[in-house]
């Protein structure tokens, strides 16, 4: 009884082994090296290339998805194809892989970046808007079938005896402009366009169901046409609309709900203040249970339901209270609302508290003490900004406190700011996509430079003697330099090492 039982284990095992093994040999996503690289995809005129790492979550949540893709994408003759970067260090650095996994759409050679989703359906679809033309010329038989291929498709009607070159050229300029977000199509004539056209239609499956723009249109006011009537008065945000009201550059209201009884009891309310705010402020909704790390985005805890609007330009947040007492109402969300449009607020900034002495060999730095800190006029300053959950922080702190020993009581300021904790000011000239990210300010100077060499004492070290206005006579002992390893020299972006998700 045993050894049948064993036997059958055995088996088991070694059809799963063997199954697994087929399922590999006949993956249809193509393996590219170094040695095959530049050969491969120059040839194709189209080719999605994942870099990843074997060791990343995402990469391994994104397999499955990849693999699907290239399968249904075979018969279209778009080839999707992935590379190792653990294996492949070189080829991934050439093309600036700093996180995993990165997604790169190859046109002919050229790389470009991947502004889709990650799953099956939808990289499917990105690709074969990037295989067509930008705008499709449809015949009348072929509109509704079009209008019901998409959420949300643009349709020009350009009659030929009214179209001009310039027309032509900005709606082509324009559905290049969102080929990866919208369809475009192309036809002579609607009977919902006075005299038939021209014109331009946006037809949704939310709100009203279409927008109609009349007239001779120019590729600025078929842009604000599209923005604005992309998003709905009021709905969830999620990955595959949020780049919609991110570009509609209006202010967003966001109301975080928790149950779909608070959802219901919202949307009740808000949807005719949503209607009402139409072209000041877009509002939407957002699953607290799927995105609630967004809500650190934009000023709030994570106590639902929650209120908050965002200008997106700037990122400048303008969270309602949140209090223990008083609980989010509609009354308390319109009095906000108006008390934003009117200017009353300053914008909200994200600070730890600022600490107490501070006289550490490397400055802590917080929201609120940015400006005292890293914009003191007569001091050089270094800034880290890091995430508590990066590894690679954390192996370099005890370098980096050497370097803020040396440098302790001059006017050579060594400082670090937990970026996930921590607003960095909207004026600040530049963004922090990964940690660790290096900025030096010379005294006197607004500018800062983006420190990107070796992370070891003696690099840093030597990169302060040469920018430093002030100068500071300083000796490394280089036995007791230690060098963080090249492949740590890179910034961390892989959202997997970290225990701050946001999907959003």
């Amino acid at each position: 009884m045993r050894i049948t039982s064993a036997l059958a284990l055995t088996a088991v095992a070694a059809t799963a082994f063997l199954s697994n093994h087929a399922a590999h040999a006949e993956s249809q996503v193509l393996e590219l090296t170094s040695e095959n690289f530049e050969e491969k995809v120059p040839q194709e005129k189209l080719i999605l290339v994942n870099f990843y790492a074997p060791w990343c979550g995402h990469c391994q949540k994104l397999e499955p998805e990849y693999e699907k893709a290239a399968v249904e994408l075979k018969e279209s003759g778009i080839p999707l194809a992935k590379v190792d970067c653990e294996s492949q260090s070189s080829l991934c650095k050439k093309y600036d892989v700093s996180g995993y996994p990165t997604l790169k759409l190859f046109k002919e050679g050229s790389a470009l970046g991947y502004k889709g989703t990650r799953n099956a359906e939808d990289i499917v679809m990105y690709m074969k808007r990037h295989a067509g033309p930008a705008t499709r010329s449809l015949k009348p038989e072929e509109l509704d079938e079009f209008i019901a291929s998409s959420d949300i498709v643009v349709v020009a009607v350009i009659p030929s005896e009214k179209s001009t070159t310039q027309m032509t050229e900005d709606l082509e300029a324009i559905a290049n402009y969102y080929r990866d977000d919208f369809q475009f199509g192309l036809v002579e004539t609607s009977p919902e366009l006075k005299d038939g056209g021209p014109g331009v239609i946006l037809y949704k499956t939310f709100d009203e169901g279409k927008n109609i723009l009349e007239g001779d249109f120019t590729d600025r006011s078929l842009r604000d046409f599209v923005r604005s009537n992309a998003v709905p008065i009021l709905a969830d945000m999620g990955p595959k609309n949020y780049m919609h009201y991110m570009d509609a550059k209006t202010p967003l209201a966001y109301l975080f709900y928790s149950t779909a009884e608070e959802r219901e009891k919202f949307a009740t309310d808000l949807e005719p203040l949503a209607k009402e705010m139409r072209g000041k402020l877009n509002f939407a909704f957002v699953n607290a249970n799927k995105f609630g790390a967004h809500a650190d985005n934009v000023g709030l805890k994570s106590e639902w339901p929650a209120f908050s609007i965002q200008d997106v330009v700037t990122a400048e947040k303008y969270p309602l209270e949140q209090k223990t007492d008083e609980p989010v109402t509609i009354e308390r969300i319109k009095k906000h609302v108006d008390a934003f449009l009117r200017g009353d607020f300053i914008f909200n900034i994200k600070s730890e508290p600022v600490p107490e002495g501070n006289d550490g060999p490397i400055k802590i730095v917080v929201g609120h003490s940015y400006e005292s800190i890293v914009e003191d006029m007569d001091k050089d300053v270094l800034i880290e900004f890091y995430a508590p959950w990066c590894g690679f922080c954390q192996k370099l702190e005890p370098t980096y406190k050497e370097i803020g020993e040396m440098f302790k009581g001059t006017n050579i300021v060594i400082a670090k700011m937990d970026a996930t904790a921590n607003d960095i000011p909207v004026t600040a000239p530049f963004s922090v996509s990964g940690y660790p990210t290096f900025m030096f300010r010379k005294a006197g100077s607004q500018d800062y430079i983006e420190y990107s060499g070796q992370q070891s004492k003696e690099a840093i070290v030597e990169f302060l003697k040469e920018n430093a206005v002030n100068k500071v006579d300083v000796n490394i002992n280089d036995t007791a330099n230690e060098v963080v390893p090249d492949e740590a020299a890179n910034k961390v972006k892989d959202r997997a090492d970290s225990e701050v998700r946001d999907e959003l």
